[in-house]
């Protein structure tokens, strides 16, 4: 059976990165705030952006873990140096 020519596929509904992430939030945010969107697309966006804002949480999440292991199990504060 075909898919649904309107359901993306997961390649397209997942990030390829942090950072293409956080810019396609920071563009829903934009559009959202506009005030110019309809209520179905708004709740488009709240969904797509409530997606992006648990991968971008999974990625810092696993950067915070594989940092615990190089520092033998804890988490130091980052000082700028």
């Amino acid at each position: 059976m075909p898919k649904a020519k309107n359901t993306p596929s997961d390649a397209e509904t997942t990030p390829a990165s942090y950072e293409a992430a956080l810019k396609e939030l920071e563009a829903l945010v934009q559009q959202m705030e506009s005030g110019q969107l309809p209520l179905a697309d708004l709740l488009a966006g709240y969904q797509r952006g409530a997606e992006l804002l648990a991968y971008c949480r999974s990625q810092l999440d696993s950067v915070e873990q594989q940092i615990k292991v190089l520092d033998n199990g804890t988490l130091k504060a980052w000082t700028p140096t």
